[in-house]
């Protein structure tokens, strides 16, 4: 393999990898989201149930 063929390859590998480092980041954000939106719909539902005495005791 020529020196020329090496880099080429060296190329790929890091672009390969620069993206994967890219969406494994968006899809750790991605969870923290889906993470804090849950909590708000659990926080909202527990607040209903508190107002309306049915959190079913």
């Amino acid at each position: 393999m020529s020196n020329q063929e090496k880099n080429n390859k060296n190329v790929s590998e890091n672009i390969k990898n620069g993206a994967g480092a890219v969406f494994h980041s968006i899809h750790k954000g991605l969870e923290a989201t889906e993470n804090a939106a849950m909590n708000a719909v659990d926080a909202t539902a527990n607040a209903v149930d508190n107002l309306t005495d049915n959190d079913n005791r």
